[in-house]
């Protein structure tokens, strides 16, 4: 096996050759704090760069969640020492960043996988077979599944081939004891792949009746769903979500079944669920979409997503639940509700986890860490770099159809703020964004600001700055407020508007989608942006 000790470093290789930039501080893995992002001991939580909140304590134990902020339907592989983790990314382009971990907790992105448009992401799979790397891509319009593929985890990643599944999403892929391969399906479905994985051989066939829970339970919906297959000696396990993603906190849940073969009969846990939120007063919410993945030591862990008490607007966030197996062959999630540290795995090597979200644009870390919201075939051709600026032509006349620039942040308060300037006939600014219909922010123009509010563009008071400013956006525990500077941040003023945001997401708009920080800019001409500080506030 190769040792993969150098792939981060290869990362912007991979980047380049896609038409991307390299991620920024792209470098190969190293042990914990040797890039300034240390973890810090005691009682609290770990830090990272920016403040940001990071999983590892430093002290032998982790803090869920290990992936902050919208990691939602994690596909995770494990190969040889490494582990390899992504997620869906709907319609947030370049898509599908992998991320590289050596013990399961400090993770850092590679970069993406995927660069055009093709619709909306819904839970990948990614996994590994006969030496090679492929990612299932389930997307909503068009409503089918995709395949790309990499002889390199670093890439390059082959253009996706339409495995023509208009009515499945969730893939799951399985190799059975006879050598045949698979993809498991949404609904307790299958179709066979050919051997190859580029193609699917007849159609999908029903396999599996999911466990049912109570008929009082309170749940969005049966929807089963996110079948993963994980291999433990003689079995076959089947891990499936059901309950609906989002709605009650209680609705979402993790259940298990098992076969000593890929063709069945499968047999439910007597146990189902094995995981579920039970109350709204634990920690973490909705809580589904679970593999089963062999730790560093040989040991068993569990990665699914769910929702952080009160902030669903963070989106379905990564956590880790040890596993434990009973007598009789079954799996349990030990790790409660999540609140609480956790030892950390053992054998695993730590490493830096996550980035810095501040950004001098000295390189276009587009799709590791910036990210345009459902982008046109020629959208990056818009991002270009100069001046020590990133160089943002204008498009549309607002953030509703200027596909803005974004960023993933994972902190319960955060403050962002950049110095922006605009040509003549052009609008721009610095906004939260969940998605074209619900969107707050200030931008604007030579003349005059404009305030995003509820998706809409609702005030244009008078700008005493022109086309240059510092602008500062402030999203403290969902209270929000803006700040504006015209003298490169000396002085701050603080602008006449402020905004309550904790409705803006998935259970008031649909989507499943995060509200992220960003940048856009609009009209006709260009916006340059400088000095990007992001600052995590506890």
């Amino acid at each position: 096996m190769a040792d993969r000790r150098e792939v981060l470093k290869l990362a912007g290789a991979a980047l380049l050759s896609a038409g991307f930039g390299a991620p920024s501080g792209g470098a190969a893995a190293v042990p914990a704090g040797s890039d300034g992002v240390s973890a810090q001991t005691g009682p609290g939580r770990g830090r990272g760069a920016d403040g940001q909140r990071r999983a590892d304590r430093g002290d032998g134990s982790f803090l869920n969640p290990v992936m902050a902020g919208d990691h939602p339907d994690p596909s995770i592989l494990k190969d040889g020492d490494d582990y390899y983790m992504t997620f869906s990314t709907f319609d947030s382009y370049p898509g599908l960043v992998i991320w590289h971990s050596r013990d399961l907790v400090n993770w850092r992105p590679i970069g993406p996988a995927l660069t055009r448009n093709i619709g909306s992401v819904w839970a990948p799979e990614l996994c590994k077979h006969a030496g090679r790397y492929f990612l299932y891509v389930p997307t909503k319009g068009p409503n089918t599944s995709w395949v790309i593929w990499a002889d390199r985890i670093e890439g390059p990643w082959s253009d996706p081939i339409d495995l023509d599944l208009p009515h499945h999403i969730d893939p799951g892929h399985a190799v059975g004891e006879d050598g045949s391969r698979w993809l498991f399906l949404s609904g307790g479905d299958r179709v066979r792949l050919a051997d190859d994985g580029l193609s699917r051989v007849g159609e999908p066939e029903h396999v599996y009746d999911p466990w049912r829970y109570p008929a009082d339970w309170v749940v969005e919906g049966f929807s089963p769903e996110g079948p993963k297959i994980a291999r433990r000696g003689d079995w076959f396990y089947l891990v499936t979500a059901v309950g609906g993603t989002a709605g009650p906190p209680t609705g979402h849940m993790v259940i298990v079944a098992r076969s000593r073969s890929i063709h069945g009969p499968w047999e439910n846990c007597p146990d189902n669920p094995i995981v579920r939120t039970l109350s709204s007063e634990e920690a973490w919410w909705s809580r589904g979409h679970a593999t089963l993945i062999e730790g560093p030591s040989g040991d068993w862990w569990s990665v699914y997503h769910g929702y952080e008490k009160g902030f669903w607007t963070l989106g379905r966030q990564t956590l880790l639940d040890p596993v434990t197996w009973t007598d009789d062959g079954w799996p349990r999630m030990t790790g409660g509700d999540l609140s609480q540290p956790i030892a950390k795995p053992e054998g695993g090597t730590p490493g830096p986890h996550g980035m810095a979200l501040s950004d001098d644009f000295s390189s276009l870390a587009l799709g590791s860490k910036w990210n345009f919201f459902k982008p046109a075939a020629d959208e990056s051709t818009r991002a270009t770099l100069g001046e020590g600026a990133l160089l943002l032509a204008a498009r549309g006349r607002a953030p509703s159809d200027s596909s803005p620039l974004l960023l993933i942040a994972g902190d319960r308060s955060y403050s962002f703020e950049c110095d922006i300037e605009i040509d003549p006939g052009v609008t721009a600014g610095l906004i939260l964004f969940y998605d074209e219909h619900l969107y707050c922010g200030l931008g604007f123009d030579a003349e005059r600001f404009v305030t995003h509010q509820y998706g809409m563009e609702r005030g244009r008071p008078a700008n005493p700055h022109g086309r240059r400013m510092r602008l500062r956006v402030t999203n403290d525990a969902h209270i929000v407020t803006f700040d504006t500077s015209g003298d490169g941040g000396r002085n701050w003023a603080r602008f006449d508007r402020g905004m309550e945001v904790s409705g803006y997401h998935h259970n008031v708009r649909g989507g499943f989608l995060m509200l992220r920080p960003g940048l856009y800019a609009a009209g006709a001409g260009q916006a340059r942006f400088r000095n990007f500080r992001f600052r995590a506030l506890g």
